[in-house]
């Protein structure tokens, strides 16, 4: 599978959890459907992952993580048609406080909330599959050790995407 490609995106997510709760996020996609995820984003320029992870929570979610695990795993999207890659990493919090609070600059996160695991897994439905299956996943306890997940979207937009893991 050789090409050029014209975008690498490299992104982390941020899993924080309480009393068997997880803070998810919903995100206002562009063609208008609400997606839920763990909050997250795209690392800026010179930013280390751990600074864009305490950025993004921060602006999606209002709250301040002191620490983060070492990645707990890590997911590839290949978008073969878009010559593009997108590689997110994902860290579990230790220690945080504040109020939730959404104000996402970005104007993308309306709302979020800590809920049980069975809720998030059905939340999760509204997310693309590379999002989805790796949270089910960790939350089933399959992620004990690191993992890696690794995608391939063929199709150029949402509505015609054929995801395959491999």
């Amino acid at each position: 599978m050789e090409r050029s490609l014209t975008g690498r995106w490299s992104v982390v997510s941020g899993l924080l959890c309480k009393e068997n709760e997880l803070l998810l996020v919903a995100n206002r996609r562009r063609r208008g459907t609400l997606e839920w995820s763990p909050p997250g984003g795209v690392c800026d320029p010179g930013e280390d992952e751990i600074q864009a992870l305490n950025r993004e929570v921060f602006e999606e979610t209002g709250v301040t993580v002191e620490s983060w695990s070492e990645p707990v795993y890590e997911v590839t999207v290949d978008f073969v048609d878009r010559k593009m890659v997108l590689n997110v990493r994902v860290f579990q919090a230790g220690s945080w406080y504040g109020d939730l609070i959404f104000e996402d600059p970005d104007e993308i996160v309306e709302m979020g909330k800590f809920v049980k695991y069975f809720e998030a897994i059905e939340l999760l439905g509204t997310a693309p599959l590379w999002v989805s299956e790796p949270v089910r996943f960790w939350i089933s306890g399959g992620c004990s050790k690191y993992q890696h997940f690794h995608y391939v979207v063929q199709g150029s937009y949402p509505n015609e995407w054929n995801v395959e893991r491999i």
